[in-house]
């Protein structure tokens, strides 16, 4: 990855907007992962052992005996059919597998698939890991380290450690055995027969730790331990790892080297991959089978075989470039989330956790944002590519947010005109306003006194073939007028598509205008949450968390609509509610909030997307300064987020902008890291879109919101906290389906029976590739 440094150019024309920084990103590891599970080829379902042999193939010992996976197939060992296997060792092409049947413990050596030996342990012997060397083979209990040679198959002998239970050996290159047990970390000369305990030392961090639970080498040769007090590496000096360095849980199960230096640890709730400089926790069926893991196991291209008493997961690191994951998204919604011959674009239901088949297509509250969103994404990558097929996309979204006002006309329950609907359903299906009017009632009684009750909710469209949904709110808007621009500036080209753009902002623009910039619905009053009128946000006590964002939205909306049709009209009604109503004082501080992890995070969704408009069409210098500002101030709250699609709004028209006040001029430049953030995540969006659940609650490595910062009307920060490098949980260890997600929350998801779009993928990434972050 490779940063570039060039001119800053601004312009306010459809072309693209170049930044002073941008990544060059070529290939990088996408993480995949695939269960196994008896159907699929095991012996049982719990696997307690699993180990990568020559030619990377995996030997998986389960209670029911043993498979290997060698080219994508499974096979399993006949002659250990039924015994349970425990643990699996390999030494060159020797496989050493520990194994219980009905009356015995047994070690066999295996040469692929072969059964080479057998060696019987004594009856009442307790055998909890194994260490092959060139001539010994190295067994573990609970009292004590034992021998067996090899050549003679005498019974063990013991070597050391009499009086310690060991979970785990390693050889160092003096012939040393360093073992993980009960009482410390151990070192263990077989030829003296003498050990001593290591007490770890980094700075002024100094070590005693008990109970460890695993000790081995990694590729480059550094020992690592791993116990309750934390992780611990030796290269020439100690290396001390807790949750302040990063280290996400301690509860260990289980360790294994990775390829380049890499480590692994299992813990009873989930898997942890360590590079050197980011720790990833793989918690929870987007990553595991089951979260208590038993053993692990890498193969030369770093893909992880994760043991559990559920099943087998398999982690795959498969090179992959961001355009390459750009259509893997594209592929998945054209197949999954277009509804209605509309096509509008938005999560699918699973009748099956998981399993991507006979998916149920559903209305949502805001299909018009979610579709929205997603066609700007697809604006952007015609901007940036010219692909046909993205303007094929971009102008299908565009048409169905066109449908969201033709399908509210001329009809028995018609709003004034310029209305946009929230959905549509078609009619031969259930009446979505069965039992709807009872649960408003409820709703205006016990959560929203301002929660509007009224029929139908679902009015039918002129020809009888659709419910559309009324109550429009303002993050529908907002959605609704960052596609129309982008669709203006980037993909319409002729008169007639031009044309259609300026019809529909202005007939949406000029209903705000006509109802006291307000979205009037059929029954003549404004809908509960599309208010911007100045009496509502400057003097209103419903309002006054919104003042900031409402002013910011009404102001953007003009500037399109100015922008889109030339009509100067609405920027003269842009300047009246500027300096005659405060709107640019009311965005200073346009996000309500009391600190990092506060707020409204949907309202954060819709504020950049208009900030965008706002500041790339304003030509009124003190305003734009002002913008800047305001767009600043929010960007700092969401900074910590290494949300890629709020730093790349920012660095698209923020950069060399400035704002002057008593105290000098400040410049309005992202902070440095924005684009590294915004790169980390858009790699690390899983490809799988499932819901499932993670549960973060665990960790020790985050820190909690402090409970001073609550505002009266946000919910408990119980469950709300941050990682110790002052960022969130990253996107791979979270869920969330759109950007209005409360990702400090430190659990997330649902049962697996919702599946995702990749909008939070594609929008920022087009984005990103037309502004010229990403090369």
């Amino acid at each position: 990855m490779k940063i570039w440094k060039s001119l800053f150019i601004l312009t306010l024309s459809a072309t693209a907007v170049f930044c002073s920084e941008s990544i060059k990103v070529g290939t990088f590891q996408q993480e995949v992962r695939t269960y196994f599970l008896v159907n699929d080829g095991l012996p049982a379902n719990e696997v307690n052992a699993v180990a990568v042999g020559v030619a990377d193939a995996a030997y998986v010992g389960t209670e029911k005996g043993l498979a290997v996976y060698v080219n994508k197939k499974w096979q399993i060992v006949s002659e250990l059919a039924e015994h349970s296997i425990t643990a699996i060792e390999i030494q060159g092409d020797k496989v050493f597998v520990l194994a219980k049947d009905k009356s015995s413990t047994l070690i066999y050596e295996l040469m692929g698939k072969k059964i080479e030996r057998q060696i019987q342990l004594p009856e009442k012997f307790s055998c909890t890991a194994l260490l092959p060397s060139e001539k010994k083979l190295f067994l573990g209990s609970n009292s004590g380290i034992y021998a067996i040679e090899l050549k003679s198959q005498a019974k063990p002998k013991l070597v050391g450690l009499e009086e310690y239970a060991i979970y785990q050996m390693t050889l160092t290159k003096s012939g040393k055995i360093i073992a993980a047990t009960d009482r410390g970390l151990m070192k263990l000369d077989t030829k003296k027969k003498a050990s001593k305990a290591i007490f770890p030392r980094s700075g002024n961090k100094s070590w005693a730790p008990v109970d460890v639970r695993a000790a081995f080498s990694d590729s480059k040769g550094r020992l690592w331990f791993a116990s309750p007090q934390g992780v611990g590496c030796l290269d020439e000096n100690w290396s001390l790892f807790t949750g302040t360095e990063g280290l996400p849980y301690d509860d260990f199960t289980a360790a294994a080297a990775g390829e380049n230096g890499v480590v692994w640890f299992g813990t009873t709730k989930g898997a942890i991959r360590y590079d050197g400089s980011h720790w990833a926790y793989r918690q929870g069926k987007r990553w595991v089978a089951d979260d208590h893991i038993t053993d692990i196991a890498v193969n030369k291209n770093g893909d992880a075989w994760i043991a559990t008493k559920k099943g087998l997961s398999l982690i795959e690191r498969r090179a992959m470039t961001l355009a390459e994951k750009a259509k893997f998204y594209e592929d998945e919604i054209d197949r999954y989330h277009r509804r209605t011959p509309y096509e509008y674009v938005l999560e699918v239901g699973l009748p099956e956790a998981g399993v991507k088949k006979n998916v149920r297509k559903h209305d949502s509250d805001n299909d018009g944002l979610w579709t929205s969103m997603y066609g700007a994404g697809e604006c952007f990558a015609y901007g940036a590519t010219k692909d046909p097929l993205a303007k094929k996309r971009a102008t299908k979204a565009f048409k169905a947010m066109e449908f969201l006002r033709k399908v509210t006309e001329n009809a028995k329950h018609s709003p004034p005109k310029g209305f946009v609907a929230r959905t549509i359903l078609p009619t031969d299906g259930h009446n979505p306003n069965e039992g709807r009017i009872e649960r408003d009632r409820e709703n205006q009684k016990n959560r929203d006194k301002l929660w509007k009750v009224y029929e139908p909710r679902w009015p039918t469209s002129k020809d009888g073939k659709w419910y559309w949904k009324t109550d429009t709110s303002s993050d529908e808007l907002d959605g609704h007028y960052f596609l129309y621009a982008l669709y203006f500036d980037l993909v319409a080209k002729t008169e007639e598509e031009k044309a259609a753009v300026r019809e529909q902002v202005k007939a949406l623009t000029d209903h705000l205008i006509d109802h006291d910039f307000q979205l009037v619905d059929h029954d003549g009053k404004p809908t509960r949450w599309s208010r911007f009128s100045p009496k509502e946000v400057n003097f209103s006590k419903y309002w006054f968390v919104e003042r900031g964002l409402n002013s910011l939205s009404m102001l953007s909306y003009l500037a399109i609509a100015e922008h889109v049709t030339g009509d100067a009209k609405y920027g003269k009604i842009k300047k009246d509610l500027i300096e005659n109503h405060s709107y640019n004082q009311n965005l200073m501080r346009q996000k309500y909030h009391h600190g990092v992890g506060t707020g409204n995070q949907s309202d954060d969704e819709m504020a950049f997307m208009a900030y965008y408009h706002l500041l790339k069409y304003e030509k009124n210098p003190e305003w734009l300064s002002i913008y800047a500002m305001s767009l600043w101030d929010s960007w700092k709250i969401e900074e910590p987020e290494m949300n890629p699609f709020f730093n790349f709004i920012i660095a698209a028209v923020n950069p060399g902008l400035t704002y002057t006040d008593a105290y000098g001029t400040h410049a309005m430049d992202p902070s440095d890291g924005w684009l590294e953030d915004a790169i980390f995540t858009l790699k690390r969006i899983p490809l799988d879109r499932v819901n499932w659940r993670h549960d973060n609650s665990q960790r020790i490595d985050l820190v909690t919101l402090h409970p001073s910062n609550e505002g009266f009307d946000e919910n408990s920060f119980v469950g709300k906290a941050y990682r110790s490098n002052g960022k969130v949980i990253p996107v791979d260890e979270s869920y969330y389906n759109h950007y209005n997600h409360d990702v400090w929350r430190v659990q997330s998801g649902g049962n697996g029976h919702g599946l995702g779009d990749g909008t939070i993928f594609l929008l920022p990434y087009y984005m990103g590739l037309y502004h010229g972050f990403i090369k």
